[in-house]
């Protein structure tokens, strides 16, 4: 049997929690807790199995439109799964990096963010990108005002820039996806990185994030080893 080819980057826009608890008869925040859980386990498998880094869509900038219930709840929870998780991401070797804009976050949401980042950043068995209070077209202009800041202070030149260079401007370095995961059942990218998924696979499923377990990872995984990636190239 060939060995599967196993992607250097992957992405997950995570959507379903809320459809999930709601399909249950309860409120949307069993669905967040569920979903964090879920997301424990992905990026354990995940590395495990040799994809080097995991970029997760845990908050949009335009989530900040859902009610102030939720939305703290969420900020809550995000302090607690950092505080929780942190020890077991430790002892596997994962560094925690976070894509996004930092305002309007809570103070106590940034400390915890801030804390995690300090203690995994020498970690170099794979890397968990978490990306909150994020969006793409967000990225990109950020990246450009901090672009033209370093033409304007004479730090490059404009003819030095190209695409591999702008990707320094972008919230986090790291290496174009190459498989793009969305749960759920719909078909669209949501304002998550249209940058870095140019020439990414993506892989549509009808599973809700909290039972897109290490199975229909693996599944997505498998499709992706039947694409033909040409990369603009003649087969």
């Amino acid at each position: 049997m060939q060995e599967l080819k196993i992607p250097n980057h992957v992405a997950i826009i995570m959507d379903g929690n809320g459809r999930w608890a709601t399909s249950r008869g309860k409120k949307r925040s069993a669905g967040h807790l569920e979903g964090s859980k879920t997301l424990e386990k992905l990026a354990l498998h995940s590395i495990k199995k040799g994809v080097k880094v995991l970029s997760v869509y845990a908050f949009s900038t335009d989530n900040f439109k859902r009610s102030k219930e939720e939305v703290d709840y969420l900020m809550d929870l995000f302090i607690i799964q950092f505080k929780n998780k942190m020890k077991k991401i430790i002892k596997e070797n994962i560094k925690v990096v976070f894509s996004g804009r930092q305002h309007p976050l809570r103070e106590d949401v940034l400390s915890a963010m801030n804390e995690i980042t300090e203690k995994t950043k020498n970690n170099t068995n794979g890397i968990l990108n978490i990306c909150l209070n994020y969006g793409g077209q967000e990225e990109i202009v950020d990246a450009a005002k901090k672009f033209a800041e370093d033409i304007v202070n004479k730090k490059i030149s404009m003819d030095s820039i190209d695409k591999q260079s702008f990707n320094k401007y972008l919230y986090q370095n790291l290496p174009p996806v190459d498989l793009l995961i969305r749960t759920s059942g719909e078909y669209r990218i949501s304002n998550f990185m249209p940058y870095q998924i140019s020439y990414a696979e993506f892989y549509f499923t009808n599973v809700l994030f909290p039972d897109f377990n290490e199975d229909e990872f693996d599944k997505a995984i498998e499709s992706f080893n039947n694409r033909d990636r040409r990369f603009g190239n003649a087969k």
